[in-house]
């Protein structure tokens, strides 16, 4: 069977490859390079970038210490050709894993058509169509929108901005805010709504006070125009360039004729990942569920199956998540929220967060359970939450609640206070 996968990054590399180790055909369209925007502009830039903010944090808590004194110059043009030159290699070597599998790999835009995608001047004919186009930045209809710029902009940059405009409120807001500040910008955020909405208030509380100390937080407030070097707004004129950190626009339009597709531009599928044409699945941000590599890399794999005639279904349940910062901020919580119990301990020192201990700075671990003693939300910040994190999701999806915990054994040291709430729940009615 011929199977045709148009993008390469997350989703659809991963489909490629899970529809090749069955034994399928396999012809994947990629119309820049291998891993998408989450290596080539997203999630990889922000880890590169944020690996350099980490370290001057540590440098100037260090100084403050006594311990090192600061001579250093820094060089963020030598940062972003560090950073392009690292996502190159990784994308060779992500390209290179992809052909082992057995996968052709073809470079251009095509067009769809009903049972064949037109690309090069030729007419590839498929079988099976699984579309993974992903998602570009989304621009809000602000005059003066063509002066502020987008993640897709930063590795041009080449130097640090005096002052920097935030537009947005979510993750992609909090990590840039993050990077900068500790880069010397003097960082604005502007939110329409509520900052980080999506966090716990005592969570967010502690983000905003510990982890983004010198960004100024601006909350329910209207950018009326953006200029070049400044904006105005409902509460008056703020200075800086302006970055757009607003959501994500769905790449459909190549689909727009074939299939279904909702108000805000995502193809729409069912748990299978198929669309509303019968031979074509979509995954990852096109497909707009949840939008994070680990969930479209999944959707990948269970596109590819079920394009294979292998019935498998996508489940959302206790999906891990985490914010980039100074400390990962992660956190999983149930589709089915109830009321429950709360309670909250600081982080532990560890690596990581050891010379954090004489400001009162080592994190915060919270957790919610309900009247069968099954979390509901869980939250930690910690050096170590991203992976711990993923861990306690594979636990809770199996059925694990906090009774389960008694007996949990940590390795040492760690800077994960996940298990000793979890502990401290399991030893009470």
């Amino acid at each position: 069977m011929d199977i045709t996968v148009i993008g390469g990054g997350p989703a659809g590399r991963t489909a490629s490859i899970e529809a090749a180790s069955i034994g399928e055909n396999v012809t994947l369209i990629e119309g820049s390079a291998i891993g998408g925007t989450c290596l080539n502009e997203g999630c990889m830039v922000v880890c590169g970038l944020n690996d350099v903010s980490k370290f001057l944090n540590d440098a100037k808590n260090f100084e403050n210490l006594g311990i090192i004194k600061n001579n250093y110059e820094f060089s963020f043009k030598e940062v972003t050709k560090g950073v392009k030159k690292t996502v190159g290699k990784i994308s060779h070597v992500l390209e290179t894993e992809t052909k082992d599998a057995g996968v052709k790999i073809i470079n251009g835009v095509g067009k769809l058509k009903e049972d064949y995608v037109v690309l090069n001047n030729e007419n590839l004919k498929y079988d099976k169509l699984i579309i993974a186009t992903g998602a570009r930045p989304f621009i809000p209809e602000i005059e003066g929108a063509e002066n502020g710029i987008t993640y897709k902009d930063i590795l041009n940059l080449t130097e640090i901005p005096e002052e920097l405009i935030i537009i947005g409120s979510g993750v992609i807001a909090a990590e840039y805010a993050n990077i900068f500040s500790n880069m010397g910008s003097i960082v604005h955020v502007l939110c329409r709504n509520q900052f980080l909405s999506i966090l716990d208030k005592n969570i967010k509380k502690y983000v905003t006070k510990n982890l983004l100390p010198d960004v100024n937080i601006h909350e329910n407030l209207q950018t009326n125009k953006i200029y070049k070097d400044h904006v105005s707004t409902d509460k008056g004129e703020i200075n800086g360039k302006v970055l757009f950190a607003t959501g994500m626009t769905p790449n459909s339009e190549i689909a727009v004729d074939m299939v279904d597709i909702n108000e805000k531009g995502h193809i729409i599928v069912d748990d299978g990942m198929q669309t509303s044409h019968e031979s074509i699945y979509a995954a990852g941000d096109v497909a707009g569920k949840i939008g994070n590599t680990p969930i479209s890399r999944a959707e990948g794999v269970i596109a590819a199956r079920n394009a294979c005639g292998i019935h498998s279904k996508m489940e959302y349940t206790y999906i891990p998540q985490a914010i980039n910062l100074y400390y990962d901020v992660s956190f999983v919580s149930s589709n089915n929220k109830d009321e429950g119990v709360e309670g909250y301990i600081p982080g532990s020192a560890g690596p990581g967060s050891f010379w954090r201990v004489l400001e009162g700075m080592t994190g915060l671990t919270k957790i919610n359970i309900n009247e069968n003693r099954d979390i509901n939300e869980l939250y930690s910040i910690s050096p170590s939450s991203r992976t711990s994190m993923a861990y306690i999701s594979k636990l809770l999806k199996e059925g694990q609640n906090i009774d389960d915990f008694d007996d949990f054994i940590e390795v040492h040291p760690s800077t994960d206070a996940i298990y000793k709430l979890m502990r401290f729940f399991a030893r009470f009615e």
